[in-house]
């Protein structure tokens, strides 16, 4: 589907060149679940290796980087559900990534809210759950700046919170023109800051996270208190900073 918004000569002439450091939160990489079911690092290694093989291939482009960069662009199953750039199904990976850490903190706290919003018998958490945060560095000679003249006058479109046909569409579009990342408004963030997506592995400048930190989220009646210990930074995410999405806006917090 070609997007009725963005003409092709006015993406492709709006392509530039863009570096930058990018941060993205996952669960906390840990391997004390095989550590349980094995007696020695041999065999820990061992089954290690015989999951990474039951996993779909990594593709050709991505096999020199590290799991934490590769693995949106390996999974062969069709993609649950569509994501701000990527249609559901058997769609090409995305890799999201933030400019500032907080952000992409404050990205994986609104998704963890959105799972108790669409499970609201499911109590709270009694314990922080601890998620890693890393950092990639990346550089194009084509990208997509939205937050920009001429890209920037649609902005009311690609920041909708829940509807994403037209920035799927977008990102449909720059494939076939070779373009690499998008640069665009975090919508989650109460205030503005800058998201990443980058659509090929071939954006990364290097294989592997430049830097990491473990984070620690708690989820409360009052909103969301999250916490790092080293840097030592932490910050609240009121019930307000997500108001203005629907999905949770009627979200029941006594739990």
């Amino acid at each position: 589907m070609s997007s009725t918004i963005w003409t092709p000569a006015e993406l492709s002439s709006s392509a530039q060149p863009l570096a930058a450091r990018a941060w993205r939160a996952v669960e906390a990489q840990h391997r004390v679940s095989t550590a349980k079911l094995t007696d020695s690092l041999a065999e820990q290694n061992r089954l290690e290796e015989l999951i990474e093989a039951s996993k779909p291939i990594v593709p050709e482009e991505c096999r020199q980087l590290h799991y934490l960069l590769s693995t949106p662009f390996r999974y062969g199953a069709p993609y649950p559900v569509g994501s701000r750039f990527r249609r559901a199904g058997l769609t090409p990976g995305v890799f999201y990534g933030s400019e500032l850490c907080r952000t992409a903190m404050t990205e994986l706290a609104f998704y963890r809210l959105l799972f108790f919003a669409e499970s609201p018998n499911t109590p709270w958490p009694k314990n922080p759950a601890e998620y890693t945060a890393f950092a990639v560095e990346f550089a194009t000679e084509r990208a997509l700046v939205l937050t920009i003249p001429p890209l920037d006058r649609h902005r009311p479109l690609w920041t909708h919170p829940t509807d994403y046909s037209v920035t799927q569409s977008l990102a449909e579009d720059a494939r076939g023109m070779n373009i690499e990342a998008i640069k665009y408004q975090s919508v989650r963030a109460h205030v503005q800051a800058a998201n990443f997506a980058l659509l090929t592995c071939r954006a990364f400048a290097k294989s592997e996270e430049v830097s990491r930190q473990t984070w620690r989220i708690h989820l409360s009646t009052s909103g969301i208190r999250l916490i790092c210990e080293m840097p030592h930074d932490s910050f609240d995410l009121p019930q307000a900073a997500f108001g203005s999405d629907p999905r949770l806006s009627a979200m029941n917090w006594q739990r």
